[in-house]
């Protein structure tokens, strides 16, 4: 099987996980601090939307026990972005492009473990194509965000951003405290 690899993604292996753990998965799922986690088995998924949230999880990850770079290497855990696959060298995933339903109108990134023969993608609960960030991917590099984007407000775990040039509102989820703008 294979996990979504939407916007910027934790993937942890799952034995791994298994092994640092107290209480194992169930200890696990009490520290997800959102909604975007998936599992096939092998690998568990945690997505987020910025590079800053997505970096606290690692640390939270190191300091219960799982190793994130050993060597230059991934090695119980590594980051993946939606656009550009691991962010560091991985010997125990591959990361590609998959078409749900078989729908070429409808392409998602997805990792799995090295040598797993099933292709099939399991996404969080009550995840859907339409609307998500496969379908309505838009990148702003954090050193542009001052440019094209207006800091509004931070309400129930969103940033909300003007997009200067559309007019349109923009959100991103945050798992911590948010943009530090005012």
């Amino acid at each position: 099987m294979a996990v979504l690899a939407e916007a910027i993604s934790v993937v942890v292996r799952a034995d791994a996980l298994l092994a640092a753990f107290q209480g194992g998965w169930e200890g696990f799922k009490v520290i997800v601090p959102n909604q975007t986690m998936c599992a096939d088995g092998e690998l568990v998924r945690v997505g987020f939307m910025t590079p800053d949230d997505a970096k606290g999880f690692v640390e939270r990850l190191g300091a219960l026990g799982l190793t994130y770079i050993d060597g230059g290497t991934a090695r119980d855990l590594v980051v993946v972005d939606q656009m550009r696959g691991p962010m560091v060298a991985c010997d125990w995933i591959e990361f590609g492009h998959v078409n749900p339903d078989n729908d070429p109108a409808k392409r998602v990134a997805a990792c799995r473990l090295k040598g797993s023969i099933r292709s099939q993608v399991v996404m969080p609960p009550g995840w859907a194509f339409e609307g998500s960030l496969s379908q309505t991917f838009t990148f702003v590099p954090t050193e542009h965000a001052g440019r094209s984007l207006t800091f509004l407000r931070h309400e129930g775990g969103l940033d909300v951003y003007r997009n200067d040039v559309t007019g349109e509102e923009v959100f991103v989820g945050r798992t911590t405290g948010g943009s530090n703008e005012q």
